[in-house]
C-alpha cells in the first residue's frame, strides 16, 4: 500500500482542459482516442481533465428537430457522404453511429457538465462519455432534460435534476467558461495540456502521448 502510494505520488501531473460541444462527433472520437492515450500512460502520469463548453450552433432550437433533416439543411448534398464517413470512423472505435432522433441546442448539457465539474469533478469525464454515447449511438436528444437527469442519476451525480429544472442555473457560469476557455478558438475539440501544449481535432492516441511528454518536461 505504501509502495503504491509512493509510486502514485511520484508521477507527474497532466492537466487537460477540453473545449467541446456535445453534438460534435469529432469531439467524441477525440475523447475515445484521449482515453486510449491516458490508459497507455497511466503508469507515468496522474491526470486531471476538465471539460468546457463550445457551441457549434448557439442558435439551434431548444425544442429539438429531426437530426437528419437539420444536417441536410445545413450541409446539403454532402450530408450522406458525411454520415457514411462518420459511420466508418465510429466503427473504428467500436461503435455504431446513429443518425436517428433529434438534435438541437446544447446549453442544458453544458449546464450539467459544468454542474458536475463543481459538484463531482471526478465524474465529469464519465458524464461526457455517457452523454455522447446516448446522443451519437442511441438516438437520445442532447437537449432532453429527462435524458440528462437520468444520465446524471446513473452516475450518482446528486442534485442534477433539481439543478436542471431551473433554466437560469449555471447559464452565467457556462458563458463565463465559454469566454475564458473557448473565445479564441474556431473549432472543436480543442485541448490545452498543462497550460502550454495545445492540440485541435480528434488526434490519434500517439499524438496525445507525445503531448503529455512535451507538457511534462
Amino acid at each position: 500500500m505504501a509502495e503504491s502510494a509512493s509510486r502514485n505520488f511520484s508521477k507527474k501531473l497532466i492537466e487537460i482542459d477540453i473545449s467541446s460541444d456535445t453534438v460534435c462527433p469529432w469531439c467524441f472520437v477525440g475523447k475515445k482516442n484521449l482515453d486510449k492515450a491516458i490508459d497507455a500512460s497511466k503508469d507515468q502520469y496522474n491526470f486531471e481533465i476538465r471539460w468546457h463548453p463550445f457551441f457549434l450552433d448557439a442558435s439551434a432550437p431548444k425544442e429539438g428537430v429531426n437530426k437528419k433533416e437539420f444536417y441536410r439543411q445545413k450541409f446539403g448534398s454532402r450530408v450522406e457522404a458525411m454520415f457514411r464517413r462518420m459511420s466508418e470512423i465510429f466503427k473504428g472505435i467500436g461503435l455504431e453511429y446513429d443518425t436517428s432522433g433529434l438534435t438541437g441546442n446544447t446549453l442544458d448539457s453544458h449546464r450539467l457538465i459544468h454542474y458536475t465539474g463543481k459538484q463531482a469533478p471526478e465524474k465529469q469525464h464519465s458524464l461526457v462519455e455517457e452523454l455522447c454515447l446516448g446522443y451519437f449511438t442511441q438516438g437520445k436528444y442532447i437537449g432532453d432534460r429527462e435524458f440528462l437527469a437520468e444520465t446524471a442519476k446513473k452516475l450518482g451525480i446528486d442534485g442534477a435534476e433539481v439543478f436542471l429544472s431551473d433554466p437560469s442555473n449555471g447559464t452565467t457560469e457556462v458563458k463565463e467558461e465559454l469566454e475564458k476557455y473557448s473565445q479564441n478558438i474556431t473549432g472543436v475539440p480543442h485541448y490545452t495540456i498543462n497550460g502550454k501544449v495545445k492540440l485541435s481535432g480528434a488526434q490519434p492516441p500517439e499524438t496525445f502521448q507525445s503531448a503529455f511528454e512535451a507538457a511534462s518536461s
